[in-house]
């Protein structure tokens, strides 16, 4: 009874039958109870998203993995100091982290959120080297700024990491009951001697933890959101296949210690399974137009035509971030893109057009010629039992390599050479991916986008890449952003990663129509995800309803309090709405979850610039530029901030330093000139502002700050022809307002003349 009641809620949670499971599973306790009984039960609660009940379900108990599902349930439940306890009780310090690699994530993001980054690069990277293909960890160690190298946990050490894995599962005796068995991987490469029930395999090695550096979605959805997708496809919580009916009351047999479930986490696959193509194509970067009208942002507070410190305009990473022009452009089908970002070009019909062929790394098992994908084992294959190498020097490792000859992986029979060469691929891969992500998260914009373009170019056209590439150029460059998040939005509709960041690269496109569409389309999608409420409050953000705007970034927080920009969004209205206190509150919210959150950084310090209070805005305006050393508009409000304090000399470093990091920016020049003629260098100020009219030829402040200019030499009649030039360009009624009053006061001597 009890081994039929275990695989009924098996079978029950692989169909996504939660509350038969639920119910199933307390049958279960109440006829046979015992801790790894209850186990099941708390794990059939964590999938149907209810950490509270496998919280109390589990509180008390002892073993290593109701240890570790407890600890879930607390994390969860932000709970972090029992979560904590859990994982690692403090009356025995020498305990074994339970769950190998998914133990020490889940305790890296715990000492990650309570502010204990030291023990946090830690516990990840010791994920990592029990599991290589363990991504989650590697993506925290780069969001933390302390990942090394891809190359350093991808390598050869990692490759073999994974074969011994294997190869130690199919030689064991124990693991031979069942193709099911020997798929679960051991992920320390040793097999325990303690026999684990087979109902606590249900839970065994999680791989991925709520709680990423995007304010993942707890169990496959947002806090609070049932889940909704395959177990194949679940981030956060991983189950094997049903297993073999056990009729019987004989005890299933013991697994490997610290084991992980095969499932879509499950990366290796076999040589079969490797790419083929190498044929990819790129997303170039336009050519990049002159600074219009209305781009140029509000810096002074007196003449430009866009108050209030929303988020930067131009995050500048690295101004030469051009591709050649002569390569291949990979374009979406034309819908959204005006004449007028591509330079008057047409855009293409086709989906995606290959111009250029680039050549890929290379891939064992080439056959681009034929086109052959063989990306699924047929049955003769199945059968097939490699043959031993004739190498081997001795009889016993000929025995060896004939024992070890087919493996059960994922279901299907491998060569344990396939095993190998599938390890080597998986790595080849996640060696790119890893170094493109970690360069990103350095804002090393341009080596990211050339890491990116050595993946396959299967691999390279999926949702995922492209939005990481979409975050990289948002960095620089807002119309190449929009490119690469309407490919990824194009070819993985359902995936939200990044569109928080593109409904921000829509503000500052104003392109209200498709932000509007990107917004309604996210909530039909998920309206339990941050990313859809983040995008929606943007939505309202461009009409200038910041009440509306601030309820739906409150939304995307209380969804997922550890969404990081959520919280920075929710500061840059309060800013709009001249509530700085609790604007600063929501800064540091932000600050709290992820410290190398720039945005955030930015954010206090244009608080404590609009207030005044100098010293403050230089200090989180150099934070953020440590963080993000090669953003053009940090540098230039930096520059502003040292200014305001007499400073002018350095400040006048800093902003040929913010020119040089992106040429196109006007925010720079225009302060540069504001500085210069403060020192009273006028010539230097109006030949910055001569310059600077071939980018912005309609920004009323670029003339307003020449009448000013002129006034102070006492040419009066250039002053007055400049300020009629600002009011001609239709500025806002405060800027208006100011020029006016400038222009009453031409006659009036300077000494007087402090309120323009």
């Amino acid at each position: 009874m009890e081994a039929i009641l275990i695989d009924s809620v098996q079978k029950s949670i692989s169909h996504f039958m939660h509350s038969n499971a639920i119910f199933l599973s307390h049958r279960l306790c109440a006829q046979f109870p015992s801790e790894t009984n209850l186990q099941l039960l708390a794990a059939c609660y964590l999938q149907s998203n209810q950490a509270h009940s496998a919280y109390h379900v589990l509180k008390g108990t002892q073993m290593a993995q109701s240890r570790y599902l407890f600890a879930i349930s607390c994390f969860q439940m932000d709970l972090l100091n029992e979560a904590e306890a859990a994982l690692c009780p403090a009356n025995e310090p020498s305990v074994e982290v339970p769950n190998g690699s998914a133990g020490h994530y889940l305790l890296g993001l715990i000492y990650r959120y309570t502010d204990r980054k030291k023990s946090a690069i830690q516990h990840f990277k010791q994920a990592l080297s029990m599991d290589p293909l363990m991504w989650a960890a590697y993506e925290e160690l780069c969001i933390l700024g302390a990942a090394e190298e891809a190359t350093a946990f991808f390598g050869e050490a990692a490759a073999l990491c994974i074969q011994k894995q294997y190869l130690n599962c199919s030689t064991s005796p124990k693991l031979h009951s069942s193709t099911e068995d020997c798929n679960l991987v051991d992920t320390r490469n040793c097999v325990s001697e303690d026999a684990i029930p087979r109902q606590s395999k249900l839970m065994q090695g999680l791989k991925d933890i709520p709680g990423n550096h995007h304010g993942a979605p707890i169990l496959g959805g947002s806090s609070g959101q049932p889940t909704n997708s395959g177990l194949s496809n679940i981030s956060f919580y991983n189950t094997p296949s049903p297993m073999m009916t056990q009729l019987s009351g004989v005890a299933p047999p013991p697994l490997c210690r610290n084991v992980q479930p095969n499932g879509s986490n499950m990366s290796t696959q076999s040589a079969d399974n490797s790419p083929r193509s190498t044929v990819n194509s790129t997303i170039q970067a336009p050519r990049r137009k002159f600074v219009d009208e209305g781009k140029l942002r509000k810096i002074s507070g007196r003449l430009f035509s866009d108050s209030g410190p929303r988020r930067s305009s131009r995050l500048a990473g690295d101004a030469s971030v051009n591709a050649n022009p002569n390569t291949t452009v990979v374009s979406g089908n034309g819908t959204g893109y005006s004449s007028k970002h591509l330079g008057g070009s047409k855009p293409s019909s086709m989906a995606f057009r290959s111009v250029t062929v680039r050549k890929g790394p290379s891939w064992a098992n080439e056959n681009i010629d034929e086109g052959i994908n063989n990306d699924i084992l047929d049955d003769s294959r199945l059968n097939i039992t490699s043959t031993s190498s004739s190498s081997s020097p001795t009889m016993e490792a000929k025995s060896y390599e004939q024992e070890v000859a087919n493996i059960p992986v994922g279901g299907q029979v491998i060569s344990s050479s396939k095993v190998i060469t599938g390890a080597s691929e998986i790595l080849t891969l996640l060696r790119v991916l890893g170094e493109g992500f970690r360069l990103a998260c350095l804002y090393k914009c341009q080596d990211a986008l050339e890491t990116y373009l050595k993946l396959p170019y299967k691999h390279y056209n999926t949702g995922w890449v492209l939005s990481q590439v979409g975050k990289v150029y948002y960095e620089f460059d807002y119309l190449e952003a929009d490119r690469a998040f309407g490919l990824a939005r194009q070819i993985t509709p359902y995936n939200l990663e990044g569109m928080d960041v593109y409904s921000t690269v829509l503000y500052h496109l104003k392109e209200d129509m498709k932000l509007s569409y990107l917004a309604q389309g996210l909530i039909q999608t998920d309206r339990l995800a941050p990313q859809s409420w983040c995008a929606m409050g943007n939505c309202y953000s461009l009409q200038k309803d910041h009440e509306t705007a601030l309820k739906n970034f409150q939304r995307a927080v209380q969804l997922n309090p550890r969404f990081a920009y959520a919280h920075t969004l929710c500061g840059h209205e309060y800013v709009a709405l001249e509530d700085f206190e609790n604007g600063i509150k929501c800064y540091q919210s932000a600050l709290r979850v992820d410290a190398r959150h720039y945005n955030a950084w930015y954010g206090l310090g244009m608080v404590y610039l609009r207030q005044e209070k100098f010293e403050f805005s230089e200090h989180h305006f150099r934070m953020a530029f440590q963080i993000n050393p090669r953003s053009s508009v940090i540098l230039s409000y930096l520059g502003t901030a040292l200014h305001a304090l007499k400073r002018s000399e350095e400040a006048l470093m800093v902003m040929e330093k913010a020119i040089s990091a992106d040429k196109k920016n006007p925010v720079p020049m225009y302060q540069k000139a504001n500085i210069l003629m403060s020192l009273e260098k006028f010539d230097e100020a109006l030949e910055v502002l001569e310059e600077l009219k071939e980018y912005a030829p309609r920004e009323s402040s670029v003339y307003a700050l020449m009448g000013r200019i002129y006034k102070r030499r006492n040419m009066h009649e250039r002053a007055m022809l400049h300020y009629g030039i600002a009011l001609d360009l239709k500025p806002s009624a405060t800027d208006a307002a100011s020029i006016k009053a400038a222009i009453e006061k031409l006659h009036v001597p300077d000494e007087m003349d402090d309120n323009l």
